[in-house]
């Protein structure tokens, strides 16, 4: 692959900033025998490379941590431990690394010192929750879609229960490009909000419900058997549902 891009640059048909673009989307950082960091994901995919935290020892994921900031500037660190809290605080204050914690998505961003942050795309994605158990998952959602370069526009607890708070939230977030709609319990919020715009709606299922069909289940069998025009993340997908977003706003906003 890289030998194809430096013909084509030898030959004229590509500038050297494509060529570098292309060579740096192929990119691989390795941490030790731990981890292979696909730090060219933004390059190549728009998409920047986030870190679970969910699994990892607290040294593996400092390490892993030093190399993304170090290699890209910024680091997205998602579903933190409390065992991890003292590790990253020490990655932060020994390699002047500036920490942003967002407490809701339970997400911590990380960038070198002078990282000016992403740059704004003109995308805007518009994230709605059925109830307050559902904004955990729509601050992940949130997160994202921000690194990604998008305008975040919000409207927490409007679901069917009361569904007269739907209508004015959905009048403020009618410049989105696209909609992230998460909701436990039925699910029902996904397909009500499809059937009043005309973006793409995307369903997230939230594992706020109990008893028959509870922790998400029922929400997402509702969403997938949905009669509007939806498409459907996995339970509790709050990244991904925030990075499909994002895609889709920036190509909407994109030249």
């Amino acid at each position: 692959m890289i030998r194809e891009v430096l013909k084509n640059l030898n030959e004229g048909t590509i500038s050297l900033e494509e060529a570098v673009r292309e060579i740096e989307g192929l990119r691989i950082d390795t941490v030790g025998e731990i981890a292979r960091l696909d730090t060219g994901r933004s390059v190549r995919c728009g998409i920047p490379e986030v870190i679970l935290a969910e699994g990892k020892e607290p040294d593996h994921l400092v390490k892993i941590a030093k190399k993304q900031v170090e290699s890209r500037g910024r680091c997205i660190i998602s579903r933190l431990l409390p065992e991890h809290a003292g590790a990253v605080r020490s990655l932060c204050e020994l390699n002047n690394i500036r920490a942003e914690f967002h407490e809701a998505a339970n997400m911590l961003v990380l960038a070198r010192e002078g990282e000016c942050g992403p740059a704004k795309t003109g995308g805007v994605v518009g994230i709605v929750t059925a109830g307050t158990s559902d904004i955990g998952v729509a601050e992940e959602a949130r997160v994202i879609a921000e690194e990604m370069g998008c305008t975040v526009l919000t409207a927490y607890d409007v679901g069917a229960a009361g569904i007269h708070r739907l209508f004015p939230a959905v009048r403020d977030l009618i410049d989105a490009h696209v909609f992230v709609v998460a909701a436990g319990r039925e699910g029902t919020l996904p397909a009500v909000v499809a059937g009043l715009v005309n973006k793409p709606v995307i369903g997230v299922p939230v594992s706020s419900g109990y008893g028959y069909m509870g922790q998400g289940r029922a929400a997402l069998a509702s969403m997938l058997q949905s009669c509007s025009v939806i498409a459907v993340v996995n339970i509790d997908a709050g990244f991904t549902a925030g990075a499909f977003a994002a895609r889709i706003a920036n190509m909407v906003a994109g030249p």
